[in-house]
């Protein structure tokens, strides 16, 4: 009886030992998402309703895309991404250079690089993504010569995307950088 108790002791043990290494791991960012409030505004939802939405409510899901890459209000422009890719591509150098052009106009303008990704991968998997994206966005700007401490990273992953339609065009809208001014 008693060796019958202690293999059931042992089952138990390694099946629990089983279960919690299996578990995902959590991973490494830096910078989590902003709190909800930010997250309410967003396109998303807004984007979704867009074809069925009053021409009124149409103009907001186009502003609130420009207003999160900057582009009219700063002269900021976006930078997207390949597939699964954190650096800058050749098409990407001269927004880059753009962008570091107007921050260098602007010396007392800080600005947040938001990383963004498209709907394919987990969740946690498209944060690191998207934090290693800004990062690297952040590090071509200071090889520029605009210092490191006017410019502060968020990985948003997968939660902001601009559009939502299942197809390549699509998710290469969402695979990118923004660039506010804050």
């Amino acid at each position: 009886m008693k060796r019958k108790s202690t293999l059931l002791f042992i089952f138990v043990m390694m099946a629990a030992l089983l279960v919690l290494w299996g578990c995902p791991k959590k991973a490494e960012v830096t910078t989590a998402p902003e709190a909800p409030k930010e997250e309410a505004p967003a396109a998303p939802a807004v984007e979704e309703q867009k074809p069925e939405a009053a021409p009124k409510e149409e103009a907001k899901p186009v502003e609130a895309p420009q207003e999160r890459a900057a582009a009219g209000e700063a002269g900021l422009q976006p930078v997207y991404f390949d597939f699964d890719k954190s650096f800058i591509r050749n098409d990407a150098r001269s927004v880059m250079k753009a962008n570091a052009e107007w921050l260098k106009a602007n010396p007392k303008v800080k600005i947040k690089i938001e990383g963004n990704c498209d709907e394919r991968g987990t969740k946690e998997y498209n944060q690191a993504l998207g934090q290693r994206r800004a990062a690297s966005a952040k590090k071509y700007l200071t090889d520029l010569g605009i210092s490191g401490s006017r410019i502060s990273l968020i990985s948003y992953g997968k939660e902001k995307p601009i559009c939502n339609e299942q197809s390549e065009e699509c998710w290469q809208k969402n695979r990118r950088d923004d660039f506010v001014a804050q």
